[in-house]
Parts: C-alpha cells; structure tokens; sequence
C-alpha cells in the first residue's frame, strides 16, 4: 500500500520519534510511506471549547492534505475519532466538504486499528523485558471501539508480561482542553488512574494516545513515584531493533 501518515501535533511537537517508527514499521513491512505537506491539527482543541467555525477551518486544511492519499494511519486513536466523529457534523451543511471528509473517514486508521485488523500484522518479532499494563484511553475505546487491537500487539510481544490495570476503563483526567478548564478535577482524576497503575505492580505504562500518557507520567513524576512510560509504537520500535 501507499500509506500517508498523520503526524498529528503531539506527537510531532513532542514525541517525533513516534511518527518516525511509525513510518520505519510500515515500510519494513513493505509499505509506501509518504508524509503529506499541508496537514494540520484535526480540529479537536477548538472544536472541544466550542469555536466550531475555526475548527471547520482547520479540518478543510487537513482534509485536502490527505485529498488524493490511498490510506491514512495516524499513533492518536482521539485524533482519528475526532475525524470519524465529528467532521460529518462540522460539514453537515457543506455538500462539498461533507463528501471529502466522508472519503476520509473511510480510508484514515488508528495505528494499532490498522496494523491488526487491515494488515493483520499482530506479531511483528518484537521482543521486550518488562511487566506492563495497558491504559485504554477514551476516545479510542468508547469512539472509535479500539479495544482488542492494541492488547493483541502487546501480547505478541515476547519477554513481555501484560499486567491487569484496575478500574482500567476510567478516564485519566486529561481530555485535551478539559485538564485546562477543570484543572482540580482533571487532577483528582489522574491522581486515582495514578493509584490504579501502581497497584498493578507493572513497571511499564503502555498506551496508544500520548495526550493520555504525558498526564499520567507527569503526575507520576510530581508524586515521585515515577514509571516508564511507552506508546505502544515506541515498544514495537524498541522490540524490533
């Protein structure tokens, strides 16, 4: 396949390696990889704190980078969400771009989404020492039901032991804007995913959407009670060296 990849603004900004193992495992597996110029935030900030006229702005952008790409694979199971979930109602009242965002929707993946049920690729050799637990974050796994994909490649990891978090299904508190504007519940809540993590007795955190891990490592680190954190394409890319 030609896959174009969404770098998304996390990761890019922050976590660059990320998109760069993303791309370094699709072409092992003999893939095209290309990195349209153009694309931009998905929207999801400005669409969350409700300025939907900017956000509709920025999605045409990143539509029409991705216009005459085959396949879209993106490391944030939110930002895909934010595509599949909300551009149809962004566009509702724009036959044109509607119809764009619609191709879109049907050709742009999660990566753990695409490597696992397009590819079926759910064990790529990968082998890593440690003992795991999984964060499922929200709008991978209530938006876009990403749930057994991203546990089938951590269980083929060989070395690696994949611990049972507690009350896994809560949210970490981060929620993009909303850690912003709710800054002592976002807290309160991360504090709770924090003790559900360390009661896990794992050593690693793994997860799939940086946004989620940045919040949880970074109130581990503030309680000094610190864990290695990974996205799940950062275990992979380790693994396979």
């Amino acid at each position: 396949m030609k896959i174009s990849l969404f770098a998304t603004c996390l990761a890019n900004a922050l976590y660059p390696d990320i998109d760069l193992t993303m791309a370094k495992i699709l072409t092992y597996l003999g893939h095209t990889v290309d990195v349209p110029e153009g694309q931009a935030c998905c929207g999801q900030i400005a669409f969350n704190s409700g300025y939907f006229s900017d956000a509709r702005e920025v999605a045409r952008t990143l539509i029409d980078a991705f216009e005459r790409s085959e396949v879209v694979v993106g490391p944030s199971g939110s930002c895909i969400a934010m595509i599949h979930h909300y551009y149809p109602f962004l566009f509702e009242n724009d036959p044109v771009y509607l119809a764009k965002a619609n191709d879109l929707i049907h050709k742009s993946y999660e990566f753990t989404q695409f490597l696992v049920d397009v590819l079926q690729k759910p064990d790529l050799g990968a082998k890593y020492k440690a003992k795991a637990t999984y964060h499922p974050s929200c709008h991978a796994t209530r938006l876009m039901g990403i749930k057994d994909a991203p546990l089938t490649l951590i269980e083929h990891v060989q070395g690696l032991e994949l611990l049972p978090l507690p009350e896994a299904q809560l949210c970490c508190g981060f929620g993009g804007t909303f850690s912003v504007k709710m800054p002592k519940i976002s807290e309160a809540m991360v504090a709770e995913k924090a003790e559900h993590v360390l009661a896990s007795g794992a050593n690693l955190l793994l997860g799939l959407d940086m946004g989620c891990l940045m919040n949880i490592s970074g109130y581990l680190e503030k309680i000094n009670k610190p864990i290695k954190t990974m996205h799940i394409i950062q275990l992979l890319g380790e693994g396979m060296q």
